[in-house]
């Protein structure tokens, strides 16, 4: 399936939702932790898989600010889950040349959560390859309210959409050009809301923990064979 894609059209900036941890523990007759935890191998899957291809940006919506919600038992599992996801992932990340970073409200999280988070950042940050990117504790309508409050302290009475770009958290990060959705689900969960105007989504019905570069690749075969408009005719993006 490789052989299908083009090297001249892969999209800069890909981000998924990564859904269905649950439902695969469940399949499987075990507690929805374990599929949590079987889901690490997706996503070190789907990066080395993104980094082969070339893909500048890889966005994974990780932990939204409504997961709070879930069973205690549940969140206490994921967040020990990230400290040490993180500390085991780290030889992956630099050997890879794959630099770490994140957006959402990083202090809502626990204190040793942060404090991995904070040394793997900056043991990547002269990484130049692929920028993973955690969105953790996030939510689209957060990044646009802190935006705007952050506007409106600077004293703006007029605000444009570059000023609205420039306050979110995902500043200097291009739009994502292609979103990904595991289990079936069509929706976009509160998820870079701003930032996704004009992305193009593919939905499939594989559950994250199952997903590997082969449906990666899928996804972007799909995303190839689309023609984007951004509100132009074909004809004028053809001319």
């Amino acid at each position: 399936m490789r052989n299908q894609i083009s090297d001249t059209n892969i999209p800069a900036h890909i981000a998924v939702i990564m859904d269905g941890n649950g439902r695969w523990a469940q399949k499987q007759g075990v507690k929805r932790i374990f599929g949590h935890q079987n889901a690490i191998e997706a996503v070190r899957n789907v990066t080395e898989g993104a980094a082969e291809l070339g893909v500048k940006f890889l966005t994974l919506y990780a932990f939204s600010t409504e997961n709070w919600e879930r069973p205690k038992y549940e969140v206490d599992g994921l967040m020990t889950l990230l400290v040490n996801t993180i500390k085991d992932e780290l030889p992956t990340l630099q050997k890879n040349n794959i630099k770490l970073t994140t957006i959402g409200e990083i202090t809502g999280l626990p204190a040793n959560a942060q404090e991995k988070l904070k040394s793997a950042i900056d043991l990547t940050s002269n990484n130049s390859g692929m920028q993973l990117i955690l969105a953790l504790n996030y939510s689209g309508k957060w990044d646009l309210v802190n935006a705007m409050n952050n506007l409106l302290k600077e004293g703006k009475t007029r605000i444009e959409p570059s000023d609205i770009d420039q306050h979110l958290s995902t500043v200097g990060i291009p739009d994502p050009d292609l979103l990904i959705r595991t289990s079936g689900e069509m929706r976009i969960s509160n998820f870079l809301l701003w930032q996704m105007a004009y992305t193009e989504l593919h939905f499939t019905e594989v559950l994250w923990p199952d997903f590997r570069k082969r449906d990666l690749y899928e996804a972007i075969i799909s995303y190839q064979q689309r023609e984007r408009r951004f509100g132009k005719t074909s004809d004028q993006v053809k001319a």
